[in-house]
């Protein structure tokens, strides 16, 4: 089990608000509930490109941070919506900032050992989300947002991702080389009991997910608890397969 003491803040002070829709594809439009903006509606970014299959339910509560910069465009970023009285986290920067903060708690036991910590890590011609380098050599890692939920089965991609078979093909590649490879899927919703690929939503990932494991990836799937103060880095799921 993760370390409860990781925690993550969300930026400035969160304000509800009363989903509306999604106006385009890196925006939603709301009504701020309370905070300087309250009875007006507001444009938020969201940076989650995926369907977010179940949760766009118009009057649902959502969660919506003020920008870093008060001349930004957008003046909210979309950080989760509630759905049956739990908070899910749709914010994709999270899982990031989870895995770092994470080796800088020591809450991971899988990152032990790793002395240094690299976001972006170039390996070839692509990126990888994380590289760690220590004394027993070098680890890279992918992360990923979990806001699907199906019979108590966690599940990811919520929509085809050609993007998520690449990271998968490049996991592979990596741990045919000896390295150790692994993804990291953090699952913004508490209802989930087991993590599994979506294989009725993409079946090639849910394929090469198994291909991956078999040849080595390892895959950590661990739930955060999403409030309107934050996210906590909470247990472990077990992986089961289609």
């Amino acid at each position: 089990m993760a370390d409860t003491t990781c925690f993550i803040l969300h930026p400035g002070q969160c304000c509800r608000a009363t989903f509306v829709r999604r106006d385009k594809r890196f925006t939603v439009e709301a009504v701020a509930l309370d905070g300087p903006d309250a009875g007006r509606t507001v444009l938020a970014h969201t940076n989650n490109t995926g369907s977010m299959l179940g949760l766009l339910r118009p009057g649902a509560t959502a969660l919506l941070s003020p920008a870093a910069s008060p001349g930004r465009k957008l003046p909210y970023t979309l950080e989760a919506l509630e759905l049956d009285g739990r908070f899910v986290g749709v914010n994709t920067l999270m899982p990031n900032r989870m895995l770092r903060r994470a080796w800088e708690t020591r809450a991971l036991p899988e990152l032990a050992g790793y002395d240094t910590f690299r976001a972006e890590a170039r390996t070839g011609e692509s990126r990888l989300d994380a590289r760690l380098d220590g004394p027993g050599g070098t680890l890279w890692v992918e992360c990923k947002n979990v806001t699907m939920v199906e019979d108590e089965v966690a599940c990811f991609p919520d929509a085809v991702t050609e993007r998520g078979h690449k990271h998968l093909r490049e996991l592979m590649a990596l741990a045919k080389t000896g390295a150790r490879v692994a993804l990291f899927f953090l699952v913004q919703r508490t209802d989930g009991r087991c993590f599994g690929p979506a294989d009725v939503v993409d079946p090639v990932y849910a394929g090469l997910f198994c291909e991956a494991l078999d040849r080595g990836v390892e895959a950590w799937p661990l739930v955060a608890e999403v409030d309107q103060s934050g996210v906590r880095l909470a247990q472990r799921l077990r992986v089961v397969r289609p």
